[in-house]
């Protein structure tokens, strides 16, 4: 080595490279409702699901097609690899004729199946007078109402379910989206209820009425009853 090069020092050893541990592999991604653990829903809902569609004597392709679901989507909830979300337990519900509570199997106390007239207490809610003509806690509520003339006719009402109604005394006027119609005594209308309409009395005496709907666990106070006049939401 000459003199004028510098000498330069010696290289140190590098340490060799410590080996990392290999990356734990990530679980895939999974959709909490496809999990069945994943909620709260009781292990018993899946073979209710089938148990009750098949005592609806309805094949899976005709329950799913009714529900709007593909029949692979509801085999999967009835083998519980997937958990159904509320909006689907309601529309299952509808579809097999029965209630929510049933669907999750829960037990209810045995109801009478008889309703005695003495045992109709009069509930008072925006005007109208009703008497529960039905066990509470089912998939659909009857009533006997009373309209008084003058009370609530000008307010829509919008909400899911169906209806079905029978005049028993006065006449009554029901307004169906643009059509009105007129019915007495011995009349009654079925209809669809979320289709927008309006129910008042003809007569001063007011209508007497039976009255059932489909909405399951609807409170009596606020059933097809719109807000009152007045009231400031």
């Amino acid at each position: 080595m000459s003199s004028s090069e510098t000498e330069r020092p010696p290289e140190t050893e590098r340490p060799p490279e410590t080996e990392r541990p290999p990356e734990t592999e990530r679980p895939p991604e999974t959709d909490a409702s496809a999990d069945p653990a994943a909620g709260a829903l009781p292990p018993v809902v899946a073979p209710q699901l089938r148990a009750l569609r098949r005592q609806a004597s309805l094949t899976l392709e005709a329950a799913a097609r009714t529900a709007g679901l593909s029949p692979a989507h509801l085999s999967r909830l009835e083998t519980g690899q997937r958990q159904p979300s509320l909006p689907m337990l309601l529309a299952l519900a509808r579809i097999y004729g029965t209630t929510v509570s049933e669907l999750l199997g829960e037990t209810v106390a045995d109801r009478d199946a008889v309703i005695r007239a003495t045992d109709m207490e009069p509930t008072a809610a925006g005007g109208w007078t009703y008497w529960q003509a039905g066990a509470p806690g089912r998939g659909m509520q009857a009533l006997r109402v009373h309209v008084p003339h003058g009370s609530q006719g000008d307010i829509v009402r919008v909400h899911p379910g169906e209806e079905w109604l029978h005049v028993l005394r006065g006449r009554l006027r029901l307004r169906l989206g643009d059509t009105t119609h007129r019915l007495a005594a011995g009349d009654s209308a079925h209809f669809d209820s979320l289709t927008p309409h309006r129910i008042a009395a003809e007569d001063h005496d007011g209508v007497d009425l039976l009255f059932v709907h489909t909405l399951l666990q609807s409170p009596t106070a606020a059933l097809c009853l719109g807000p009152t006049p007045g009231d400031v939401s």
